[in-house]
């Protein structure tokens, strides 16, 4: 039988037990030493917490930094591939013009004309011309030599290909 919490009309009321065990649990004093200390510790972790954020900070600035140089550094390359591409187009027009000049100038004609102007030179007449006949048959002789092994000087990679020969001998 459960004992219900209701008050009972008796002239001894029995003494109600409750249906639970009750656990008192018990904590310790907190001592203002203790105190100080977690003020401390809470201090300290303050301190790492304000580190992490200025390092964090710092980090990301150095990261933004290394990458505005990275965009400056690309910058310069691509000026100076402009430049170069430009310089590339004039000297291309000016191999073109200087290729122009040379083939008018390598023409037949125009060299005959500066020749006969400029040197003084003329035209070959007939009574300046010499004639040479040449047999047609061409005669190759070979040499009657022969060279021998012993008549050539051996260079030193061949002497010491020899020397080790001839210790296996």
């Amino acid at each position: 039988m459960a004992y219900s919490r209701t008050y009972q009309y008796e002239t001894s009321p029995r003494k109600l037990e409750p249906e639970y065990e009750r656990i008192e649990k018990r904590y310790p004093k907190k001592s203002t030493a203790a105190k100080r200390t977690t003020r401390r510790e809470q201090a300290k972790k303050n301190k790492a917490i304000k580190r992490k954020i200025i390092f964090s900070i710092a980090i990301c600035f150095i990261g933004l930094f290394i990458i505005s140089y990275r965009y400056s550094l690309i910058d310069n390359t691509y000026e100076k591939l402009k430049t170069k591409k430009s310089e590339l187009a004039s000297l291309q027009k000016e191999t073109t013009q200087i290729e122009a000049n040379l083939e008018s100038s390598l023409n037949l004609t125009k060299i005959e004309e500066d020749a006969k102007e400029l040197l003084g030179m003329q035209k070959l007449s007939a009574e300046q011309k010499v004639y040479v006949t040449l047999p047609k048959t061409d005669h190759i002789e070979a040499s009657s030599e022969e060279i021998k092994s012993s008549d050539l000087k051996p260079n030193w990679i061949m002497e010491i290909i020899n020397k080790i020969v001839e210790s296996f001998r």
